[in-house]
């Protein structure tokens, strides 16, 4: 018996119009009312999660910047938090300032830019959360940053995904959350580390969750729940590893999993 849904955000929960639809607000509120404990797993800052989270009338831990920061909803509790190391962090800042590179870093739940620019702006808009101008930029590489994000071309951010890889070794989690977005945490900031503390709280085994996701950060998430659900318009690699595929995000994939493995109606 499923006792903890996890589930991603973008493109898992909400759909393409960034919207949670009714018949999954509704799945989600029988599920808990049946005691099943619901949390969301996402790439997002702590901030934008708990916007979502109160549309689902959320009070538990929430799972957020790829896993590097579990924090409850309800009074703010810290349970679970991991910072990119410093002089990972130093490289990163370094690195991107040579390659001209978008960066974006997270610190104390405020999301810092170099420069108000059109992919700042993009990424405001999507997460709902103003981001703050720091124009001493190199210097929020000494502070402890819960999360590094660059923006730029799909096939631009694999070869420096794949360069940083070579220069900073297992220091760090290095991920894709969208195909133009790569994300740095700690390395034990990923989904599945957050997932496996926060079961543990709730005094669960992971065989009594379930995790679904549709993009290459959801992969260690969905290793180590107990039945590892990919979205119908999830990666391929994502699929590949998935105990099972759900219909997409646009065809309310979540309510039919929760329909189908918690409430037992389908």
């Amino acid at each position: 018996m499923y006792k903890m849904l996890a589930i991603d955000i973008d493109d898992t929960l909400i759909n393409d119009e960034k919207q949670i639809t009714p018949g999954t607000k509704q799945a989600l509120a029988e599920a808990m009312a049946q005691g099943v404990i619901v949390t969301l797993a996402t790439g997002r800052m702590y901030a934008s999660a708990k916007q979502l989270a109160s549309q689902l009338e959320l009070n538990v831990p929430l799972i957020t910047y790829q896993g590097s920061l579990v924090k409850n909803a309800i009074d703010d509790q810290v349970l679970y938090e991991r910072n990119v190391p410093e002089s990972a962090a130093r490289l990163i800042f370094d690195y991107c300032a040579r390659q001209d590179l978008h960066l974006q870093a997270y610190v104390d739940d405020i999301l810092y830019v170099k420069e108000d620019n059109a992919k700042a702006q993009a990424y405001a808009e999507l997460s709902k959360i103003p981001f703050t101008v720091y124009p001493d930029f190199a210097e929020l590489a000494g502070k402890s940053s819960t999360k590094l994000l660059m923006i730029d071309e799909p096939a631009k951010l694999d070869r420096v995904a794949q360069e940083l890889r070579g220069l900073l070794g297992q220091q760090v989690h290095i991920t894709k959350s969208k195909p133009h977005f790569l994300e740095v945490t700690h390395f034990e900031g990923t989904k599945g580390h957050a997932l496996s503390h926060l079961a543990d709280h709730f005094g669960l085994e992971l065989e009594q969750v379930i995790g679904i996701g549709d993009s290459w950060n959801d992969r260690e998430m969905l290793e180590v729940a107990g039945l590892g659900v990919a979205m119908g318009n999830a990666v391929d690699s994502l699929k590949e590893i998935a105990d099972y595929v759900t219909l997409s995000n646009n065809e309310d994939g979540v309510k039919h999993v929760v329909e189908k493995f918690v409430l037992q109606t389908v």
